[in-house]
């Protein structure tokens, strides 16, 4: 490994195989809080277990992300993050290996909370593709491996309900471990060792967050505005089975296939990380709310047309709105990671502890908007929350938001 940390100069950037594998990486890992809802059907038949007991699943996998987020992220600022990432990668495996062995749905309960705290794993690789890159190309580069885990997300589900329809729901997270365990020995092979940023004990480093957080201005207006466009993000994705179903009379394949759409979108991530560093972060954000704001409202001019031209029109403004909503965060991520070299996982941490906030949010209220005024509800919901992403950058002064107070 010595050898390998010789040649790698940091200081020239990462290499391309370097890029692919921090991507790959950060996709396989954060799949593995979703992959188990397309089976949960298979689950409960299998486990003889209620649906409204096998529905806690994935409620217990985000919350043990959640927590991961906050907990786990910040040690890559205490300890070497290469170290940190294998540590994950192998407990992620075994977490998913436990999970394809339980032999009950309370042992799976267990199993799939410890999922989604070392699935943060996915949180230690962008990161590390921001240490690895130099100033003028970090957009692009943490862009790049942005798409392989916003690509993990949109596809898990797909993937997950396909191996689990021809080998069984339990195939599903054995196959999830086998991902898992190649990540782990390609990071042993491949990444570089880091630089300790500090050396502060586990509590005074969890407890330097909120002293970053009162600190700078700019983290808290990226974390607010993109948590506003994840409540919008959220409140369509949470919603869209139920539209699909009461006014196409389409099934949850059709809902599936939009996560290609999704996907499509979130492969441009890499040019709105390049235009970050032409044109600046905040402009890109700005862009990238504006065009959400844009396909959201064709999907209400959508609900105007035919069938057909209604439908087309849904995929279209999804790729749209995906590719905006990436697009801002590429950019909110590049803004937060030159803040403080020494404490981007920390910053991380809270911008991604926010990004959860507002999809629950936008889960909880998209939900409601559909029960009480059907989609036109959850477009309203979802432009207003667009809106307010635009707001809290506000007047700039020489391309930096202004201090904000809250």
């Amino acid at each position: 490994m010595i050898a390998i940390c010789k040649t790698h100069d940091l200081t020239q950037g990462p290499s391309r195989s370097l890029i692919g594998m921090l991507a790959a990486g950060a996709g396989f890992s954060v799949a593995s809080i979703y992959y188990g809802q397309p089976i949960l059907g298979a689950i409960a038949s299998d486990l003889g277990a209620l649906p409204s007991t096998v529905g806690l699943l994935p409620m217990l996998t985000q919350l043990g992300y959640a927590l991961g987020i906050l907990l786990l992220a910040p040690l890559s600022d205490r300890y070497n993050r290469r170290r940190v990432i294998l540590f994950k990668a192998w407990a992620l495996m075994l977490a998913l290996v436990a999970s394809g062995l339980s032999p009950n749905v309370h042992s799976l309960m267990v199993a799939s909370f410890l999922v989604g705290l070392f699935a943060t794993l996915a949180q230690d690789f962008v990161p590390a593709a921001a240490a690895t890159a130099p100033p003028a190309h970090r957009g692009r580069i943490v862009g790049t491996v942005m798409t392989g885990l916003l690509l993990g997300i949109l596809l898990s589900r797909t993937a997950s309900g396909l191996i689990g329809q021809g080998l069984g729901w339990r195939a599903v997270y054995v196959s999830a471990a086998v991902s898992i365990a190649l990540v782990g020995a390609i990071s042993f092979r491949r990444l570089p060792h880091f630089e300790r940023g500090n050396s502060l004990s586990y509590g005074a480093l969890l407890a330097s967050m909120a002293s970053l957080w009162r600190a700078h201005s700019t983290l808290r207006a990226a974390t607010l505005s993109q948590a506003f466009l994840s409540v919008g993000f959220s409140a369509f994705w949470s919603t869209l089975a139920f539209m699909l179903h009461a006014d196409f009379g389409l099934g949850s394949a059709a809902a599936g296939a939009f996560g290609l759409a999704g996907a499509a979108g979130a492969l441009a991530a890499p040019m709105a990380g390049r235009l970050a560093d032409k044109w600046g972060a905040i402009g890109v954000a700005r862009m990238g709310t504006v065009v959400a704001g844009t396909s959201f409202a064709l999907m209400a001019v959508g609900t105007l047309l035919p069938a057909e031209a209604d439908l087309a029109l849904l995929v279209i403004a999804a790729i749209g709105f995906d590719f905006g909503v990436q697009a801002a965060l590429v950019a909110h991520q590049t803004l937060v990671y030159g803040l403080d070299p020494d404490a981007r996982s920390r910053l991380n941490a809270l911008l991604f502890t926010g990004i959860f906030l507002g999809m629950a949010l936008g889960s909880a209220l998209g939900a409601l908007a559909f029960a009480h005024w059907h989609w036109m509800g959850v477009l309203a919901l979802a432009m207003a929350s667009v809106l307010a992403a635009f707001a809290v950058h506000g007047a700039t002064r020489r391309g930096a938001p202004v201090p904000l107070s809250f």
